[in-house]
């Protein structure tokens, strides 16, 4: 078999060299794009927590300013479902790589604005107006990478491996927050007298370079196999967001309800923590930034070694297990970031990542089987990104009403009640993590929960 491009950078087939070429730039090009975009996004929350509401929103409260900035945040997440139903359609039209072009170049071309917008006291009510705009095309473009992403990588994978292979995308969210939160880090601790007039921007415009760099990396990828043969086929849904919405409703709401103990409290651990640590808590805005990005190391390994897991000893087990340690450690990690002891603060930061990394490691697999490739794009994306607008997006908003209005327990049992959704959610999503994903019949109304294995591609 020869590389058969048969259109743009598509793969009728492919000789097992040319195949395990491909698989590695398809991880690569996968991990440099979700790293390129969570950059840009979390960018942006990082910006939410510390300076925002001094440049947009310079007449309010403290309260009210944060309150409006985290909800300028929220918007972003409340797009991602827009975005994913929009490029989920192209993408299982056209085919994952060209989608992802077209959403990276989105998100970088947004970011890019932000960091030139000039602030409330120079162009007035106008400055939040178009703040939310940008936020908002952020969203869109987020919602309609992540799916896409995860296909390229676990389409073009090892299927003995999804789990390892759909969870390689994931660790663009540590990365992303590793250069976000890094990035701000440093001009923070380097041009502090100057951050909320100008140097906060810096980052937002390197955003540009790093849209070069990754979009070079993608064009080096061919389409995935698995939709070459839907396309070859001629299986492609004409209007494949509507088909799947009709067909597969139940994987779409459980896989957002699957999320809610890794969306909610990561970012309550990540974006929250950095307004709590330093406006109750009284400690320095570094040191908070400095507890994320430790964190987010961490996750940088602990995501993939998570994926490996499940495909060893079963996804579910190891989500479920993640999902558990939400619960247990819900209300001592506020006991400990109230000791107000800075390595105390720093270890509770750290440790709250890894309930998020055994359930972000095995999650992306677990929610694109779900669906059949034909439909998997917009399938996995609105099921993905719903848990954005109901957990992810409004943690923060709700973590500062719960502890102005309760007390910082609230926030906590909200984990709790969040870590029993997912469970729920988890014990009534049918388990394909066995099945042969390239079988129509692994999806019919009458296939098992859990399908037999496949004698030629055996698990773990």
């Amino acid at each position: 078999m020869v590389l058969d491009p048969g259109g743009p950078g598509r793969a009728r087939g492919v000789d097992t060299a040319a195949r395990r070429d491909q698989v590695r730039k398809a991880a690569v090009a996968s991990v440099v794009g979700t790293s390129i975009e969570w950059y840009d996004f979390f960018l942006y929350n990082t910006a939410a927590a510390i300076v925002f509401k001094d440049v947009f929103f310079p007449s309010s409260t403290d309260y009210a300013g944060t309150l409006s900035a985290f909800a300028t945040y929220a918007v972003g997440f409340a797009a991602r479902p827009v975005g994913a139903a929009l490029f989920g359609h192209w993408g299982d039209r056209l085919g994952r790589k060209a989608t992802l072009i077209v959403t990276l170049l989105l998100m970088g071309i947004s970011s890019a604005l932000i960091g030139v917008l000039p602030g409330t006291e120079t162009i007035g009510v106008a400055a939040p107006v178009l703040l939310v705009a940008l936020r908002i095309l952020q969203g869109i473009a987020v919602g309609g990478e992540w799916s896409g992403s995860v296909l390229l990588a676990m389409e073009w994978g090892d299927q003995r491996r999804r789990g390892l292979m759909a969870s390689l995308p994931q660790i663009g969210v540590p990365i992303g927050l590793i250069l976000g939160t890094g990035a701000m880090t440093a001009i923070a601790l380097s041009a502090e007298d100057a951050f909320t007039s100008w140097a906060w921007r810096v980052p937002f415009l390197l955003s540009l370079v790093l849209v070069a760099v990754g979009l070079w990396v993608r064009l080096q990828v061919l389409e995935t196999p698995l939709f070459a043969e839907i396309v070859e086929r001629r299986e492609v849904s004409r209007v494949p967001v509507a088909e799947v919405v009709r067909r597969h409703p139940r994987e779409i709401v459980l896989s957002a309800l699957l999320r809610c103990s890794e969306q909610m409290p990561f970012y309550i651990f990540t974006s929250f923590a950095l307004t709590y640590i330093h406006d109750d808590l009284g400690m320095a805005q570094g040191l908070a930034l400095g507890a994320v990005t430790l964190a987010a190391v961490l996750e940088l390994f602990a995501i993939p070694a998570a994926g490996h897991l499940g495909d060893r000893i079963g996804s579910r087990r190891v989500y479920a297990t993640g999902a558990l340690l939400v619960a247990v450690l819900a209300f001592p990690y506020f006991a400990l970031l109230n000791t107000g002891i800075a390595v105390v603060v720093v270890v509770a930061v750290v440790l709250a990542q890894i309930p998020h990394s055994l359930q972000y490691g095995p999650q992306a697999s677990m929610i694109a089987e779900s669906f059949p490739t034909r439909l998997r794009y917009g399938g996995a994306g609105l099921g993905y990104q719903l848990a954005s607008v109901v957990a992810g997006g409004p943690a923060p908003l709700l973590a500062t009403w719960l502890l102005h209005d309760y007390g910082w327990w609230a926030i906590s049992a909200a984990m709790v009640v969040a870590s029993a959704l997912t469970l729920t959610a988890m014990a009534l999503l049918p388990d394909r993590s066995r099945a042969d994903i390239t079988a129509d019949d692994a999806y019919s109304a009458s296939a098992p929960s859990a399908p037999t294995p496949r004698p030629e591609a055996p698990r773990g």
